[in-house]
């Protein structure tokens, strides 16, 4: 379910169940304002009894004087003051005294007029503004009962109206809470569009533009939350997958001008051994000597063509990963006499000055010697293409921390300051010396191959070259 529809469905039930809490709350507040309206008020007896309790006790201390005028009005007078009246009756139902004389010495029936309860005095009332209630009449606190004393109360002493402040307020508590709430609803509808789902529409946007090959637009979020994290992390795989399609470009343009470069390259040699076998054939060798000197120009051809195929291999191998190391224990000194000394006659006859090890360490290391020829033809044919005859082309060999260090390096232009990250990057080839026109530019594989050999060995390749003052390669190889 989409997120938008979720959210609105979310808001409606949320507004129903407010609505039915509301309703709810509502008729009971209606129910409990009717049963007070039915009520009206309580009783209370307490009230009954701080009118009463004066005038009893003046009962009860001068029930043996109520035949002297002064003690009855005194009593009758009290009587009156709290607002009630006073039938006090003996325990045979004579009226002895009263707040009607008429009705002194009267009989009454105690089973019906006495009511000691005030619920049970009310009932009796029968809609009656005042209520008779009785209190029976003590000699003393231990005493025995002489009499009782039947009051008449209205209705403004028993009765006390309650206030209904308190409902309304948790009615009015109740209906602020609500409205609060469904503010508070439609403010989160509002939120969740601003922050979740119109923010959701522009990433499904740029994700639509990315999946089109569309990598310039960049991805912006104002807010610095989950969603700027979001954001950004969109922004980042953006540019990452932009970059790694300018690199693909410029890899598959490179691999044309790759194809491109070594049919040149193969064309020429091949075609040149071709014309000198044809002259050969053709009886035009006059003597041995110009037969021998044919043969040299067909044997340093050959030679270039075969570098060329062996760089497409080795190439071919880097790009699955497996490029064929297959070292063996071998002695350092026997193994790198034998690879330098073709080497020192290629730089020699450039016209450049060969400096070869004054002394190499004769040390038990693990190499493919075929790999690591490779590798120092590599960085030597880099050093020739740029360094002028007069230059000088070092090579050395010692042990530095348990490994074998063998550096060559030149005293030619150096590299560009601009060049120097992309060294040893596939198809990179930098600026060679003009005057290197006996040496072919070559494939820009050679130093990428170079750093994937010693790599395999387990060993490390570096460089150091200040432009104009010439370049330093090194690299090293674990001993046994």
């Amino acid at each position: 379910m989409p997120l938008n529809t979720w959210s609105t469905r979310w808001l409606k039930t949320s507004f129903v169940l407010l609505l039915i809490l509301v309703g709810c709350g509502l008729v009971l507040f209606l129910n409990q304002l009717e049963t007070r309206k039915s009520t009206e008020s309580t009783l209370s007896i307490q009230q009954v009894r701080l009118r009463i309790n004066p005038i009893l006790l003046n009962l009860e201390q001068n029930n043996h004087l109520l035949q002297e005028p002064e003690v009855r009005e005194h009593l009758l007078s009290i009587v009156k003051e709290n607002g009630v009246e006073l039938s006090y009756v003996g325990l045979d139902g004579t009226i002895l005294l009263s707040s009607s004389p008429a009705s002194e010495g009267k009989q009454v029936n105690l089973r019906s007029a006495l009511h000691y309860d005030l619920n049970h005095a009310v009932q009796a009332t029968n809609g009656n503004d005042s209520l008779n209630i009785a209190f029976p009449v003590m000699t003393g606190p231990n005493g025995s009962q002489i009499g009782n004393a039947i009051f008449t109360i209205p209705k403004t002493i028993f009765m006390v109206n309650e206030t209904v402040i308190f409902p309304y307020f948790i009615l009015g508590t109740l209906l602020v809470t609500s409205i609060l709430l469904g503010f508070l609803l439609i403010f989160m509808k509002r939120k969740i569009r601003k922050r979740m789902l119109s923010p959701i529409h522009q990433l499904k946007q740029h994700a639509e533009s990315i999946l089109k090959g569309q990598y310039n637009d960049q991805i912006q979020y104002n807010r610095m939350d989950e969603m700027g994290e979001l954001y950004a992390m969109l922004d980042l795989m953006r540019t990452e997958i932009m970059h790694l399609s300018e690199l693909r470009i410029r890899q598959e343009k490179a691999q044309k001008e790759l194809i491109t470069n070594i049919s040149h390259e193969l064309k020429t040699p091949i075609t040149t051994v071709k014309a000198y076998i044809e002259a050969i054939l053709e009886g035009l060798c006059s003597d041995e000597e110009t037969l021998k000197e044919y043969m040299e120009i067909m044997r340093t051809h050959t030679d270039k063509t075969a570098r060329l195929v062996e760089d497409l291999l080795v190439h071919a191998l880097q790009e699955l990963g497996q490029i064929s190391v297959e070292p063996r224990e071998v002695y350092s000194r026997s193994a790198f006499e034998t690879m330098l000394n073709p080497i020192g006659h290629i730089v020699r006859m450039n016209g450049l000055i060969y400096e070869e090890p004054e002394h190499i360490p004769n040390v038990l290391i693990r190499m493919d010697p075929i790999r690591i020829e490779q590798v120092l033809s590599n960085l030597v044919s880099n050093a020739l293409k740029h360094t002028v005859p007069g230059d000088s082309i070092r090579i050395n060999a010692e042990l530095d921390l348990g490994k074998l260090r063998i550096s060559i390096a030149d005293s030619g232009q150096g590299i560009r300051a601009q060049d120097m990250p992309f060294v040893f990057e596939r198809y990179f080839r930098g600026n060679a010396s003009p005057s290197a026109r006996n040496i072919h530019e070559g494939t820009g594989l050679g130093l990428s191959i170079c750093k994937s050999i010693i790599e395999a060995h387990g060993g490390h390749i570096s460089f150091s070259s200040k432009e104009g003052q010439g370049t330093l390669f090194q690299f090293t190889l674990p001993i046994c």
